[in-house]
């Protein structure tokens, strides 16, 4: 049975927020690095040092992004992506005519 939605639109808007992840990493790295500075302050209260913590903590959350793309790309069902790239192929195709 043929799936009705793209396959391969799907796989592809997953490589876009791949790419826009890897773009965004080296930001995100930077600013959980500033968050671990900021909880050494000397004399930081604790309330405010929780705080911190949580904003480390949320930035490490983005991994949850990628088990969600790796999620989204399971539920894909073996082989639509390149039967979907097939017969966009053959659509693409001009036929002979005699």
């Amino acid at each position: 049975m043929a799936i009705k939605w793209s396959a391969l639109e799907v796989s592809k808007a997953m490589d876009e927020v791949e790419h826009q992840l890897s773009l965004a990493e080296a930001f995100l790295d930077e600013a959980k690095a500033k968050a671990l500075r900021a909880e050494n302050i000397s004399q930081l209260p604790l309330y405010m040092e929780q705080r911190v913590r949580r904003v480390v903590y949320e930035i490490d959350r983005m991994d949850n992004i990628r088990h969600a793309i790796k999620s989204v790309r399971a539920a894909i069902p073996d082989g639509a992506v390149e039967a979907d790239q097939e017969r966009r192929n053959q659509g693409s195709q001009q036929s002979l005519q005699l």
